[in-house]
């Protein structure tokens, strides 16, 4: 006989609390993972709510059960702008700062997340870190032409990084994703400056994006230990 956790589930109550958010009438973004699945049945549980939103998604996985749930979805390629994107990430700071390197869908996610009047992260407070950490590496998406390049330029600049493409599961080639591109993880010994390393990255010749969110997010719905919070950016200097 199974027994049932007793374990809050803290992306569970983030997302419920996410909710607050979604208005009538709006075209809502959903990222990736299990919270946006959790945000997107809270939503459909609204029948006259979700009835008035149009959805569109940075992940096909939430897109395709967007689309099982009986709401409208759109694929970006055809809005010009969304009202506000959720998503979640694997580690942010006090300014909101985001790593969202897991995944691999940065490139999608942030031209989302560039379309939104609002930028919102939604997860569980471990996720939280006073400033981002190196626990996490910056993944770049990289035009195959342009790999030994910015490599180069990469190790000229920060001497001390530790790289490698990501491989794919069932060779040992470098996997390529749906543009036709290598992702490059690269974990630095201390996190350079955020701003110098966003700009930086951006402008090599052949980078498409990395997964950096730079002073995108205006606000982040927190869950853990001690309660739901709705966190800002702290106050910059």
């Amino acid at each position: 006989m199974s027994i049932a956790s007793s374990e809050p589930d803290y992306k569970k109550q983030a997302a419920e609390k996410a909710l607050q958010f979604v208005q009538e009438g709006q075209i809502i973004g959903l990222g990736d993972g299990s919270t946006m699945l959790h945000l997107a049945e809270f939503i459909v549980a609204d029948k006259s709510l979700a009835a008035s939103l149009t959805f569109t998604s940075s992940s096909a996985k939430t897109s395709n059960r967007l689309s099982d749930l009986g709401v409208r979805v759109l694929p970006p390629s055809e809005l010009a702008k969304i009202d506000r994107y959720f998503d979640g990430c694997d580690q942010f700071d006090r300014e909101l700062n985001a790593l969202k390197s897991g995944g691999g869908i940065h490139t999608i996610e942030k031209i989302v997340a560039g379309m939104a009047g609002e930028f919102i992260l939604v997860g569980d407070a471990e996720k939280y870190s006073e400033q981002l950490s190196t626990r996490f590496p910056v993944v770049i998406e990289i035009i195959p032409a342009a790999v030994s390049s910015v490599i180069a330029q990469l190790q000229e600049t920060f001497p001390a990084i530790v790289y490698h493409l990501r491989q794919n599961p069932a060779s040992t080639e470098a996997a390529i994703n749906e543009r036709g591109n290598y992702l490059l993880n690269v974990t630095f010994n201390v996190l350079p400056e955020l701003a110098f390393l966003n700009t930086f990255i951006k402008l090599l010749p052949g980078v498409v994006d990395h997964s950096l969110f730079y002073r995108l997010a205006s606000k982040a719905v927190v869950a853990g230990p001690d309660g739901v919070i709705v966190m800002y950016p702290a106050a910059i200097a």
